[in-house]
């Protein structure tokens, strides 16, 4: 580094400027420039430094001309006997930040170089506030899409916006009645939520925000007109700054965000009303997705409640039981069906419907249940089989659905001890009936199936039931089901019918209960279609066999 000064020693009292001299560069130099000596006295300025300290003298002491962080920076290097191994020092002077860049001479003086790092600075702090807030808008609909539940969602929003934007927060639900949802949030505390009827007029711009209009400027707003039910318990002094926004759904108001600050923080700048307008899009936009979820969940939980199998139990002295298994372990509804439709009274016959509709999933449950709608306004027709087909093939037929079904028809009446069926199948596989005494028999009803043909031709059958005797409905997801050791096997009727005969006496409900582990087991984890299990049984005496006997003995 070229000496730009030279000059002998003197005191601060009595300056040595007629033997100092000091090239053009350096007194020329567009930055402030100081000389120092070793012992802190100021031997001279630039054109620059006197411009930036106009009411300092050009001699002195460098403590009562500079600032006090360059004259102990100064002291440190002198400490240090050399120049260049920090960071340069920084400070303001006036409403500008300065680097200082010693240079130090052969004679022991320093030259300081004051460069102004005002701008970089004020771009350092813009860009890591940017980054920050960018880092809080990220993580916020991150951790806010995690969650799909309502409340969840606006308590953790809540809580984001106290940490991040204010020092406390109030989320303002639409109304539910007459009630609104409050969610009130305080840094570092927790959250709490509560339905309160409140006047949304009272609180400035809350009634528009609620409405879906852009916020009112926070300097507009004055907080000594807030009410006391929008400022949290435990909020620590009066309110000095207050931002109104709204919450931006998908073309519907989420709600209303209201950020408090209390006189001793600093007013909310217009960039963080900005930034709490971003921050107020990103809860918007979870809040929709999570009222919407809720919505569909409660509409999709409503319509599968009626296309759900319904528990059977006894009706009339007789023993109804059924089990289903979806095709999709995820799924619960498909293809497959049965309902019981108890009889007026223990004279009148109760129907019991069976069916299995050409696919499954979703599209196949839809159809079941218009089956199942249809099959319940022609209960007062139950009496004739054949009309209920009729009609229902004419629904069918007439309707968009191109899928067709198979059904079997049962209407039961017990009469003493005994139960009487009447049996119609539809296309269906005949129904099983397993006597008292093992001996398992098939019903020979059959039919067309429904849905396909203009005509539906059927052969109903007629068949009783004694104490301690089933008849087993069933789909062809049973017998159809493929596994086994080979993993390619179907399990086939004649394994069914000795899985019966094992049952023979045993509850209804054991029955169903066998027919569909006995059929879980030989799929494993392999493949399967809907599979549906009805059993009607008249109830034996007391010492006839008991559940466990059937658990016991192995099926083929």
């Amino acid at each position: 580094m070229p000496v730009f000064v030279s000059a002998s020693r003197g005191s601060p009292v009595r300056p040595r400027s007629a033997d100092l001299t000091v090239g053009a560069t350096w007194d020329d130099a567009p930055c402030p420039v100081l000389v120092i000596d070793r012992h802190g006295g100021l031997v001279r300025l630039n054109e620059a430094a006197r411009a930036l300290l106009p009411d300092k003298p050009s001699r002195g002491w460098l403590r009562e001309t500079a600032p006090s962080w360059l004259s102990e920076a100064h002291l440190s290097l002198l400490a240090r006997s050399r120049a260049g191994e920090d960071r340069p020092p920084f400070g303001s002077i006036g409403d500008r930040v300065f680097e200082a860049h010693p240079t130090a001479c052969a004679d022991g003086d320093v030259v300081w170089w004051l460069v102004d790092d005002t701008d970089r600075r004020l771009a350092e702090t813009a860009l890591k506030v940017t980054r920050d807030r960018a880092d809080v808008l990220s993580d916020a609909s991150s951790t806010l899409l995690s969650t799909l539940n309502v409340p969840r969602c606006m308590e953790v929003s809540a809580a984001l916006a106290a940490e991040h934007l204010a020092e406390a927060a109030v989320l303002v639900a639409p109304a539910q009645g007459r009630h609104h949802p409050l969610t009130f949030a305080r840094r570092g505390e927790p959250v709490t939520q509560v339905m309160r009827p409140i006047d949304t007029r009272s609180v400035p711009g809350l009634t528009e925000a609620l409405q879906g209009f852009p916020p009112v400027p926070a300097r507009w707003l004055n907080p000594a007109d807030l009410p006391d039910w929008v400022i949290p318990d435990g909020f620590t002094g009066p309110v000095g700054s207050v931002i109104v926004t709204p919450l931006p759904g998908h073309g519907v108001p989420a709600g209303t965000l209201v950020l408090l600050r209390s006189s001793t923080e600093q007013v909310f700048t217009e960039g963080e009303e900005v930034f709490a307008r971003l921050f107020a899009a990103r809860v918007g936009a979870a809040l929709s997705a999570a009222r919407l979820y809720t919505e569909q969940a409660t509409i999709t939980a409503t319509l599968m409640q009626e296309l759900l199998p319904p528990s059977l139990t006894r009706v009339h002295g007789v023993d109804y039981a059924g089990r289903y298994r979806a095709a999709g372990d995820r799924e619960r509804i498909g293809g497959d069906f049965y309902d019981v439709h108890p009889g007026a009274g223990p004279e009148q016959e109760t129907l019991v419907v069976l069916g299995d509709v050409a696919g499954k999933g979703l599209n196949a449950a839809v159809l079941t249940g218009k089956i199942r709608n249809t099959l319940h306004a022609l209960l007062p027709l139950a009496d004739d089989h054949q009309r209920v087909l009729d009609l229902l093939n004419g629904a069918l037929l007439s309707s968009h659905h191109t899928r067709f079904a198979t059904l079997v028809l049962a209407s039961v009446r017990r009469r003493a001890h005994q139960a009487r069926l009447r049996l119609t199948s539809a296309g269906h596989l005949p129904p099983l009936v397993v006597r008292a005494d093992g001996a398992v028999e098939e019903v020979p009803t059959r039919g067309t199936l429904v849905g396909a043909f203009p005509q539906v031709s059927t052969h109903t059958v007629e068949t009783v039931l004694n104490p301690g005797e089933t008849c087993l409905l069933y789909t062809d997801g049973i017998t159809e089901a493929r596994g086994g050791p080979l993993g390619d096997e179907l399990f086939e009727e004649h394994r069914l019918r000795r899985a019966l005969a094992d049952c023979a006496g045993i509850p209804a409900e054991a029955v169903v209960e066998r027919v569909q582990m006995l059929a879980a087991q030989w799929l494993g984890s392999g493949r399967h279609d809907d599979m549906a299990v009805v059993a009607i049984s008249v109830p034996g005496p007391a010492n006839s066999t008991e559940e466990g006997e059937c658990g016991d003995r192995k099926g083929g």
